[in-house]
Order: structure tokens, then sequence, then C-alpha cells
């Protein structure tokens, strides 16, 4: 049985398991993968203290070197239950179960769909989530991308290196990025932003052709082109724990943040997946230290 299982490789698993391994507790990271959204951040990350300009991919590196330099313990794989029997925790990954005394869910956040028709059929044949992944394919093509934040922008920003066109689709009366990708997006002369349309639906033959919105008098209009990229926000991968935790109306997890457990004792939130306000690398990464900490807290309390 291990002291503490961490549930996730983003920023604040990662900072979780460092500090647990700081704190010489026996513990778990258990990730499908490492860098969480960090890992598809379509532009240079700039605002992680001390580091000024620098990839996703290379500080992934840096975190993930500096956790195995602890010789901390990771397993790769996706957990698919979490229960907890008697106060014994029990992570599930695949047909593989390990128990611990404590966990930290810090499974941050997945993109979250739009529900329109056309977006299922058309996934792989014009309609993407990561633009790092499929970006390359719309070289010279005219693509959409439906969201108006942050994400959309930064999206814009390196696909402008391949499309034809970008435009973005936001579906409120204002746009939600940062005013520095919103110029960013602007020199590369690619971008149009079209705001109050509400994407109705996608639709093509083999491949995506249109896109349809609906105007802010309600007249739709069809947009020709070849790619749809959807960035209208993540929510929380949090499905696996319903039962031991509280979920905000966003399906965060709620804790106390005294504490930093939920309305289960040993079970911890860290990061994205949680009800923190701000959803920042830095945030997540801080947060995951804390959490840490309290873990160390409640088991030295119920080992005494």
């Amino acid at each position: 049985m291990y002291d503490l299982i961490i549930i996730g490789g983003g920023p604040a698993g990662m900072a979780a398991a460092i500090y647990a391994s700081r704190q010489k507790l026996d513990s778990l990271l258990v990730t499908k993968e490492f860098g969480g959204q960090m890992a598809k951040k379509e532009v240079e990350i700039e605002n992680y203290p001390g580091l000024g300009q620098i990839s996703a991919q290379d500080l992934i590196a840096r975190f993930s070197g500096h956790l195995k330099s602890f010789d901390a313990k990771i397993k790769i794989g996706e957990v698919s239950g979490l229960e907890n029997i008697n106060g014994k925790f029990i992570v599930s990954v695949g047909q593989e179960k390990m128990e611990a005394r404590a966990v930290v869910i810090a499974t941050g956040s997945e993109p979250r769909a739009l529900n329109i028709p056309g977006e299922k059929e058309f996934i792989g044949r014009g309609v993407g989530y990561c633009v790092t992944c499929d970006g390359p394919l719309f070289a010279r093509r005219d693509v959409a991308i439906i969201g108006g934040g942050n994400a959309a922008f930064e999206a814009a920003i390196f696909l402008a290196k391949f499309a034809k066109k970008i435009y973005i689709i936001e579906r409120g009366p204002r746009i939600l990025a940062d005013v520095t990708n919103q110029e960013l997006a602007k020199k590369t002369e690619k971008v149009s932003v079209i705001l109050d349309a509400r994407t109705t639906r996608i639709e093509g033959a083999n491949f995506v052709k249109t896109l349809v919105y609906l105007d802010v008098a309600g007249v739709e209009k069809v947009l020709p082109v070849e790619g749809v990229f959807v960035k209208a926000g993540y929510q929380p991968a949090s499905g696996f724990a319903a039962g031991l935790v509280e979920f905000n109306d966003r399906n965060e997890i709620k804790f106390d943040h005294e504490s930093r457990q939920t309305k289960t004792p040993g079970l911890f939130a860290a990061g994205d997946v949680s009800d923190i306000k701000y959803k920042q690398i830095v945030i997540a990464a801080g947060e995951g230290a804390k959490t840490a900490m309290a873990a160390d807290e409640y088991l030295r309390k119920i080992k005494n």
C-alpha cells in the first residue's frame, strides 16, 4: 500500500509528486501522459516566473526531469476507477488495482465538445481539437476556430504558419483573449474575427466543406472552410471520482481550501480539476505543492 497516489501528470500533479518525494512519502504518480494542457499549448509560454519565453515541451521536460531526479515512482496509464473502502483508497488502471492511504486528484481538464451536428461525424476528417497535432494538415486552406478565448487565439497564431485564412468564431459580443494574443493574431494578417456567431452545424461529404452559424440577427450564414478546430473551453476530467467528491456547477471538484481535502477524508484535489478560480500553469503548480504538503500532514496524523 502506498502512502499517496497522485492522479494526473500536468503541472499540479508533477509538482505534488515532487513535494511528496521531498517529504519522503511512499508515493506513486499515475498519468496517461506528462504535461496535461501544457502539452497542447500552441505558442511559447511567456508568463512562468523566472523562465522568460519557453516552449511547452521544454517546460514539461523541466518538470518531469525534476520529478525523475527524485527517483519518483511513475505509472503510465489512465485511471478508470477510484474507490474508498473502509478508509482505504483503491485506484484502478485497466485491470490493475493499487491501494493508498491518501489520493490527490490532479487530472486537469479536457476540451469541451460543441455537441452540434457534424462535429463527431467529421472528427479526423476536418474537425479537430489539437492544432499542434493537426495544424500542418491544413496548409494553404481556410479554417475556422470556434471560441474567443486565449486557446482560440493561440491556435490561430500557430495555424497562421500553415493556413491560408483563419476565421475565429465567437458566440458572444466580445473577445475574451488577452490583448497580447489578440495583437499577435492581428499581426499575422490572416485572422478574421466573427462575433455574435452561434455555430449550429458542420457540413461536408468525405471531409468538412462548410461551417454554418447564426449571426446576431438570427440569420443563417454559411462559411466555406476545410477545417474546424474547437476551442470552446474545457471541462474537468473528474468523472471517475463521482460519489467521492462534490462538484460545482462546472463539474469542478469542491474542496476545503484550508485542509485541501474533498468531502472524503484523505482525498485531495489540485489544479484545474478543482474549483480554484484562476487556471494558469504557475497556479496549478503551486496548488499541487500545497496539496502534497497537506496530504503529508494528513498522513502523519492518521499514522500517529
